[in-house]
């Protein structure tokens, strides 16, 4: 129920609102008393009335406002005030716009768990697909791995350790397999590398994740900041096949954390990706910690793609990364939770289903 400042003139308030993208909002409130005079502010300012969009009325006791085809800029607090030459009276209502959901998730993780189980490569030489996870420190590399193998182990997996501060935890080239000997291992493989950070000091040298790409880095390889990766490395694997190659490149990014990336690890970023354009390589990011970014997606994750400040910061992916929308994918990762949830367990599985597609799609584009 929206606000009342006084009541003296009203038989009832406005109500808050919650309305889709392209509804149309209206606000209603009845007066007690006739021959009342009624003015409309927005967030405490008077209500600029647009033709065609906005609908003022009184019929007897009746005020209302209608506004057409809702969209962003109508999100805020309206507040009508009615007047007569005594005294006057105000109530308020919080209108809140809400995205229609653009993009579809299957809310069944046995359905994805049982697709992926029985997935099978069309290139039969190769016996598994290659990701491989970069992106700024802590941006959540080693939990998105944990979260996967959460899935697939059906408990908590903590084994791939974690960066909590502003230092990488990865120093080595590190596969994770998902999957175990009793049920089977899946058919893809997760690598995982130092975090890019800014300077030429610190974080995983940008040569060394272009060679990891085109399948040059054997497993073990202790990461240097200071001197990337040489062919007289015995690190170093000189004639890379399709099966030691990456087949699709994951960017881990932190949700809450895009605007305040700095420009030298956008940069390292950048000439990664043109790297793997380069070699038509698959490119998506993992949009992490949603649940920490918006508030509705908090409260409920399957409203994540209703949610403007998650379409907003996808927006804010596409343009610092140039990857397209349709290859940004919101997730979040277990951090806090003791028990398995499969809202979490879908929303990256979603992702992860795509992403093994667009991989195959590689592998097979590579043999023809």
């Amino acid at each position: 129920m929206g606000s009342l400042l006084s009541k003296a003139e009203f038989a009832t308030v406005l109500a808050d609102q919650k309305v889709n993208f392209g509804d149309e909002i209206v606000l209603v409130c009845e007066a007690k008393t006739e021959d009342l005079t009624a003015t409309w502010q927005k967030n405490g300012q008077k209500l600029d009335c647009v033709h065609d969009k906005h609908i003022v009325e009184k019929r007897g006791n009746l005020f209302s406002l209608r506004i057409k085809k809702a969209d962003e800029q109508d999100e805020g607090m309206y507040t009508i005030t009615l007047k007569d030459k005594q005294k006057d009276a105000s109530c308020s209502a919080q209108v809140t716009v809400e995205l229609k959901e653009w993009r579809k998730v299957e809310w069944n993780q046995d359905i994805m768990i049982r697709e992926l189980r029985d997935f099978n490569i069309r290139r039969e030489e190769v016996e598994q697909l290659n990701f491989l996870l970069y992106g700024p420190v802590g941006a959540g590399k080693s939990s998105v791995i944990n979260t996967i193998k959460t899935i697939f182990e059906r408990r908590l997996y903590i084994n791939c350790l974690a960066a909590e501060g502003s230092t990488s935890q990865t120093i080595y080239y590190k596969k994770c397999e998902v999957g175990n000997s009793k049920d089977g291992f899946l058919p893809f493989i997760f690598n995982d590398i130092m975090g890019v950070e800014e300077g030429d000091q610190s974080g995983v040298h940008t040569d060394d994740i272009i060679s990891a790409l085109k399948g040059h880095v054997k497993e073990g390889y202790p990461f240097n900041p200071n001197s990337p990766l040489t062919e007289l490395n015995h690190y170093y694997l000189k004639n890379p096949s399709i099966s030691d190659r990456i087949h699709c490149l994951v960017c881990v990014i932190q949700a809450d954390k895009i605007s305040m990336m700095d420009e030298d690890t956008i940069q390292k970023m950048q000439r990664v990706r043109e790297e793997a354009k380069k070699i038509a390589l698959p490119h998506v990011i993992l949009m992490t910690r949603v649940d920490t970014t918006c508030e509705m997606t908090k409260k409920d994750l399957r409203s994540v793609y209703k949610s403007k400040r998650i379409n907003k910061k996808m927006e804010e992916c596409r343009v610092a990364l140039g990857v397209q929308k349709s290859c940004i994918f919101p997730v979040k990762n277990y951090y806090e939770e003791k028990d398995i949830k499969e809202d979490i367990n879908c929303l990256m599985l979603d992702a992860l289903t795509k992403i093994v597609h667009w991989a195959d799609d590689y592998v097979a584009e590579y043999s023809s």
